[in-house]
């Protein structure tokens, strides 16, 4: 299991303001944490990863929770 050093829950928020709070947050850890993200924009579960791993982070999960949500974990490069 994974330790977590940061949550966030961005349920709610839609492009591009899901990837802006993901970059904010994860610039609040240091190289090696590891933050969590909740969100239910669907459009984020791709794009946040994605952007994510763009600027040099390491996606380690991304897992439906339940009907709407889904848990992004990331990983600081």
């Amino acid at each position: 299991m994974v330790n977590i050093n940061k949550k966030i829950d961005i349920r709610g928020e839609v492009c591009p303001y899901t990837f802006v709070k993901s970059k904010l947050a994860i610039e609040d850890i240091n190289p090696g944490e590891v933050l969590e993200i909740t969100l239910n924009h669907l459009p984020a579960v791709e794009n946040v990863p994605r952007s994510m791993e763009n600027e040099g982070n390491k996606v380690i999960e991304v897992k439906k929770i339940n009907d709407k949500d889904w848990r992004i974990v990331i990983e600081k490069g």
